[in-house]
């Protein structure tokens, strides 16, 4: 008999990606704690400077946060410190280890983001087992600077293509998220407009409210 996995079902609308450099208060801790009580539903840990340690102690903090309020934590890149606090799921790009390999680490249960930028990228994602696809820059951001951009063109053949769920990223903010109205996508993920902000809680729940509208608008 095939065992039915217990993968968790996950909101995309408003998915934070951390980074401590860019963060308004005076810790990471404050910073998601805010975004998700303004609506965020998902978070991404990403810590490209940080140490196995403390990348390992920061994401333990981070987990008692999302738990207490069962908000889905992804850990970006680092497969092994995703399995060390048995979070939610692993985002992996195309320089990180091979999805398919992730896939074979993490299990069926466990949730895999894949960044792409090209349909070719989304297909193989899709092949070796993505449970949702990154899909990006979008737009050219401070926060990767050597990102190439993804064509709206391109974002709606992956759309068309590919069934799995969809989440935008690279300078999505208050001014771009209304250009995605007819893209159908499902979430938009977000750094520096939620995290650099004076009022995170307050910006997160302006960041949705836009996003819904725009979501609303695809449908009508």
């Amino acid at each position: 008999m095939e065992q039915k996995t217990t993968k968790p079902i996950i909101d995309y609308s408003l998915y934070l990606v951390t980074d401590r450099d860019l963060m308004s208060t005076p810790t990471l801790e404050q910073a998601v704690e805010e975004a998700i009580n303004g609506g965020c539903t998902l978070v991404q840990l990403r810590e490209k400077a940080a140490s196995s340690l403390d990348f390992f102690n920061t994401a333990v903090a981070i987990k008692q946060i999302t738990n207490r309020h069962s908000t889905p934590l992804i850990i970006n890149d680092r497969v092994d410190i995703a399995l060390a606090v048995d979070a939610t799921g692993v985002h992996v790009g195309q320089n990180d280890l091979p999805a398919s390999m992730v896939r074979k680490i993490i299990g069926p249960d466990k949730i895999l983001g894949v960044s792409v930028s090209t349909l070719a990228e989304a297909l193989k994602a899709a092949q070796d087992g993505a449970d949702y696809l990154g899909i990006g820059a979008m737009f050219a951001t401070g926060t990767k600077t050597d990102a190439k951009l993804v064509t709206m063109e391109e974002l709606k053949r992956i759309q068309a293509t590919i069934k799995l769920p969809v989440v935008v990223i690279g300078g999505i903010n208050e001014t771009t998220i209304p250009l995605f109205s007819d893209t159908g996508i499902d979430g938009i993920a977000v750094v520096s407009a939620l995290i650099a902000q004076k009022g995170i809680t307050l910006a997160a729940k302006h960041l949705k409210r836009l996003f819904l509208q725009t979501k609303e608008s695809n449908h009508d």
